[in-house]
């Protein structure tokens, strides 16, 4: 019993030294997100816009689109934003934007200078609407079906590489999920 009690710091240490050995080769952009497969949690924020109204889940598109965090004082959000701007000049997804923890005239100056891909953008200066997303701090991008179920979480900068491999393949194949979906309601209502 008494040799017993010397080996308990080195089962304590091989322990410890497995999970750090297994956290090196995690990759820290998939954390797994608790929300994943559930709606979008619920808001009334304003928008960053003139007359800052108010908006809420039901004034998000009933389409497919990206919920993008961002910042003025970000810089990875800078090296995104072309990005963005591309799809939506192309039209290809809705990009509504969730300016988190910032200050309105810097964001203003920010999407004046740098250009606005968002097709609405909703303050969260406080940072609780990011609190009930699960937001580390910008930029996070989300992927929402048309439901509102959030269906994908890329944690980081955004570069064409994972713009092409990573998001467009779950845009697209909630864009066709949606297509058929609408098809088979109006087929069903002639």
């Amino acid at each position: 019993m008494k040799n017993l009690k010397l080996y308990i710091p080195v089962f304590a240490f091989l322990l410890l030294a497995v999970f750090m050995w297994r956290g090196l080769y995690m990759d820290s952009r998939t954390l797994p997100s608790t929300l994943i497969d559930r709606e979008l949690p619920e808001f009334e924020l304003r928008t960053l816009g003139e007359g800052d109204q108010l908006v809420s889940n039901t004034d998000l598109p009933d389409e497919p689109f990206i919920l993008n965090i961002w910042g003025s004082y970000c810089l990875p959000c800078l090296q995104e934003n072309p990005i963005f701007m591309s799809a939506r000049e192309q039209g290809l997804v809705p990009i509504v934007g969730v300016n988190y923890k910032d200050r309105d005239n810097l964001a203003r100056d920010w999407l004046d200078i740098n250009g606005n891909p968002f097709t609405m953008n909703i303050v969260d200066d406080s940072g609780r609407y990011g609190i009930d997303l699960g937001v580390y701090g910008a930029p996070e991008t989300f992927i929402v079906d048309a439901d509102g179920v959030i269906r994908y979480k890329h944690i980081g900068t955004i570069n064409y590489q994972a713009w092409e491999d990573e998001i467009m393949p779950v845009v697209r194949e909630l864009q066709s999920a949606h297509a058929a979906s609408a098809s088979a309601s109006s087929g069903q209502s002639s």
